[in-house]
């Protein structure tokens, strides 16, 4: 039986709906930095001590959760207690939903923690790799991590209390940078010819 015009009509308009969200991903996925990628690699080997095919693609190496739960199990033991090696597409996925928690839980701001589907459907993997510099920083705030750390470390605070004399003084200080009218006349300054102004003639 020939199909209706009204079945190829929706047949197209989900190739088109389709299409569109694939074009969305690829625009709102960020760009990728193969040597921040590969840097992040050597950390992870770094600090988990495993060995990691370098004939494995990035995104595949981390994508099932299993590297990933390692890891944070080293910067904070315990914090992952059970992980899947093995199993289907949703055990991998909890590994990830795992170890996105024990990141925000070690001090990872949350709009820094990717999504699920960001790797384990590739939808962007620079910000799995945003993510991991995120933890990496973090790790800085941990004194019972020794290293190797990721990234440069984030500059601390610098807060300074100040007395009421002293925050007078700099009110004096700042009101006199806008100049002084002090000792100042008009003599000797001259605009021009004066007018002369003749009465009852």
């Amino acid at each position: 039986m020939k199909p209706s015009i009204f079945e190829n009509t929706g047949f197209y308009l989900f190739s088109i709906r389709k299409f569109l969200r694939h074009c969305f991903n690829s625009l709102s996925a960020g760009k990728r930095e193969p040597e921040k990628e590969n840097e992040v690699l050597e950390w992870i080997k770094e600090v988990t001590g495993e060995t990691i095919s370098s004939d494995l693609p990035y995104e595949d190496i981390l994508r099932d959760g299993t590297v990933l739960c390692k890891l944070m199990n080293k910067l904070s033991p315990g914090s992952i207690p059970k992980f899947n090696q093995n199993g289907g597409q949703f055990k991998f996925m909890e590994n990830i939903s795992k170890f996105q928690e024990a990141c925000k839980i070690y001090g990872v701001p949350e709009q820094d923690v990717f999504q699920t589907s960001d790797l384990w459907e590739r939808k962007d993997v620079a910000m799995v790799t945003t993510t991991l510099f995120a933890l990496g920083r973090t790790t800085y705030k941990h004194p019972e991590w020794q290293g190797p750390w990721l990234g440069p470390k984030p500059a601390s605070q610098n807060r300074r209390t100040f007395t009421e004399e002293q925050l007078r003084a700099g009110e004096a200080v700042i009101g006199l940078q806008y100049g002084t009218n002090k000792g100042a006349t008009q003599s000797g300054q001259s605009f021009g010819a004066t007018r002369k102004i003749l009465l009852g003639k």
